[in-house]
């Protein structure tokens, strides 16, 4: 079993390569790139990845792609154990060219975990079946919406960098227009030309994605109703259930099972 290792140090006939890691306290690294592609998963815990342009929650039920070269950082909440597998340049061909965090299905899990735990070397011939498994489910998987897409426009950039920071800010669209320095009608109608996601949209997805971070690390349901800015616990869980088919406390129940 290994540690997460540094993927331009493997030669790319090295089909695939994983890596295991386990964390007994919150870890954060700084952007960087791999020649490979990474499929990053966790099987405990709560991580989140960002780029220039987005930043993606990871549950266990899901996993993070990103091809070759996609400048990334990593940040685990709380507890955290997880895998990595690195595949190489020349396969990715066939795989998504943007990042995206997609649905793992058990037979990826099985496969993705199994060979995280291979030696580097070549493949046997039983492990690069496997392998063409893994690559073969990345390709498939559906994505889900564990991301938040970052504006480029630099005025919408400083609201949405702010709401990040501060998901709990309740202040009216006029009063983030006019401290941005554009009209409310065009933030109206830049944000979801830039995010894909209505102004209030991506304000809602951004605390419900803060709540999955505070819940990870061990906060109540309650205290980050309230550290969030909701005016009841019920209006918090009723969004949350909505958003993931289930409520806080059932949902993290699950993924700790």
């Amino acid at each position: 079993m290994q540690a997460f290792l540094p993927a331009e140090r493997l030669s790319d006939d090295q089909l695939i390569v994983g890596a295991i890691r386990n964390e007994a306290m919150p870890r954060r690294t700084a952007a960087h790139s791999h020649p490979r592609g990474q499929l990053l998963g966790t099987t405990e815990g709560l991580s989140t990845i960002g780029t220039e342009v987005n930043h993606w929650v990871v549950p266990p039920t899901s996993a993070v792609w990103l091809p070759p070269h996609h400048r990334h950082d990593f940040v685990s909440h709380g507890v955290f154990s997880g895998w990595s597998i690195y595949v190489a340049e020349s396969a990715c061909i066939d795989l998504p060219a943007l990042p995206r965090v997609i649905r793992v299905s058990d037979l990826l899990r099985e496969a993705a975990y199994r060979a995280a735990r291979w030696e580097t070397g070549r493949l046997s011939p039983a492990q690069e079946r496997i392998a063409a498994v893994v690559l073969d489910e990345i390709a498939v998987a559906p994505s889900v919406p564990f991301d938040l897409p970052m504006p480029k426009d630099p005025r919408l950039a400083r609201i949405a960098c702010a709401l990040v920071e501060r998901p709990d800010m309740r202040q009216r669209m006029d009063v983030w227009a006019k401290w941005a320095g554009l009209s409310p009608r065009t933030l109206t109608r830049r944000f979801p030309a830039e995010t894909g996601l209505t102004f209030i949209g991506w304000q809602q997805r951004a605390r419900l994605l803060k709540a999955m971070e505070l819940l990870a690390g061990g906060a109540s349901v309650t205290s980050t109703a309230f550290e969030l800015g909701y005016e009841t616990v019920s209006s918090f869980i009723d969004l949350f259930k909505s958003n993931f088919g289930t409520t806080p406390g059932e949902y993290f129940k699950v993924e700790k099972s």
